[in-house]
């Protein structure tokens, strides 16, 4: 079923309010406080009709906000190409590497995945080391995983489990999708994370597509549309930097990015009419991070993935969806980059084409060659320091709209969590 979304012309520009419009999670093959923090209130509201987000689509940018006149004073090249690097690690603990991405590099970010979860009180104590060994830092630390519920999880096994995104979808009620999200943004919360790669975005469209499947809320648009706004904004409520994903829509791929590079034959107009709709409607809802998927369009941009294109992440994403926030790249260490591509050039590309922070989820050697490449281009004057100061602005933007800090949680009340899962699913 195809939901069109009629498009500005120029003269409405603007009238134009609506900010528009991510490859298999941060996630890799590689890896298949205090008690538990209070569920925010439910929304008041029914479950929703399965019907299209009605707002137009503008065709040029909105004016954007201003913004300080030197936003980045005081940080070195170092410091800034740090911020724009989501990083991850090796072990149960910091070790000489994580150290150095820390403190020599100042990564901005650290992704953990499954093979750096043993328990709860392993989790915790990672990462209250990671925030420690970053407290000399000026700016905070992201750390965050890909917690979507179902098969895709990062949290402790003793945890008792969400479900798919494809069963919350099934229900079609609102309340309970953000329930879960809320109850996730708790989760996460009670570990000292602070940042989730999710909602998932994406539609269902392709039976044969191998990496999506449950983890989308289906193949309604308007189902996907309204279930995984909720869950963003429940994530959100927990103080928990939500990051949509995959842009532009990685549901009719027929290869899973994390082992080739899938290419999907649809036009704008596809796009427009069925797989932005739910990123349109996150970003009228003050989406504050979007993940770009390696996916080629040739339609759209023959020569360049989404996550390398300027055509999607700069005219679609940023000019004509009117998007101001942090714009995050897949994981570079996917078999869709590195099968194809020169990771190292590829981030360059990135950078150029309008991302803001580059993912490099594996191996400590490729995430310093992607940081000293970005260093050697900005000495090259291959990428204008505007453009660093750009993408660290809009970091340090959302680091502080959540006001994070480098504190430490105490051991974490897995019971009382799993009392708080048990108690929202008996809402379904």
């Amino acid at each position: 079923m195809n939901f069109v979304i009629p498009r500005y012309t120029k003269s409405m520009m603007c009238a134009a309010v609506l900010s528009l419009f991510l490859a298999g999670c941060a996630s890799s093959p590689k890896d298949n406080t205090s008690s538990a923090a209070p569920l925010s209130p439910s929304p008041s509201a029914s479950a929703p009709a399965a019907t299209p987000v009605s707002t137009p689509v503008p065709t040029v940018a909105p004016t954007p906000s201003p913004t300080p006149s030197n936003p980045t004073a005081g940080l070195s090249l170092d410091e800034k190409l740090g911020q724009m690097i989501l990083a991850g690690i090796d072990g149960y603990s910091v070790n000489a590497n994580t150290q150095a991405l820390i403190s020599t590099y100042h990564v901005g970010g650290i992704i953990l995945y499954k093979p750096n979860v043993k328990d709860s009180n392993q989790l915790v104590s990672l990462v209250n080391e990671l925030k420690q060994k970053n407290a000399k830092n000026k700016q905070p630390l992201w750390i965050g995983v890909d917690e979507e519920g179902g098969r895709v999880t990062r949290l402790p096994e003793e945890l008792q489990k969400t479900p798919t995104n494809q069963e919350i979808g099934k229900t079609n009620n609102k309340t309970y999708a953000y329930n879960i999200g809320n109850l996730i943004g708790s989760e996460l919360r009670a570990y000292g994370l602070n940042v989730d790669f999710a909602p998932v975005l994406d539609i269902n469209s392709n039976p044969k597509n191998p990496v999506i499947g449950d983890r989308s809320f289906g193949a309604n648009a308007a189902v996907v549309n309204v279930m995984g706004i909720q869950e963003m904004k429940g994530l959100r409520d927990q103080q928990i930097t939500s990051v949509v994903k995959h842009f532009p829509g990685h549901g009719d791929t027929s290869v899973d990015s994390h082992v080739g590079l899938p290419i999907v034959q649809n036009d704008l107009d596809r796009l427009r009419k069925l797989e932005l709709i739910p990123f349109a409607e996150a970003f009228k809802q003050d989406a504050d991070a979007v993940m770009v998927a390696h996916i080629l369009l040739p339609k759209v941009d023959g020569q360049n993935p989404a996550s390398m294109s300027k055509k999607i992440m700069t005219d679609l994403l940023r000019k004509e969806m009117g998007f101001q926030g942090v714009i995050m790249t897949d994981d570079m260490t996917m078999g869709a980059i590195e099968q194809n591509y020169d990771i190292s050039a590829s981030a360059v590309k990135s950078v150029l084409a309008g991302a803001n922070v580059i993912m490099v989820g594996h191996d400590y050697n490729k995430v310093v060659k992607v940081i000293e490449a970005l260093r050697q281009a900005v000495q090259d004057k291959r990428i204008p320091m505007e453009t660093i100061d750009q993408s660290v602005a809009r970091i340090q933007k959302l680091k502080q709209k959540y006001k994070l800090k480098d504190e430490s949680v105490g051991s974490v009340d897995v019971a009382a969590l799993n009392q708080a899962v048990k108690k929202v699913l008996s809402t379904k």
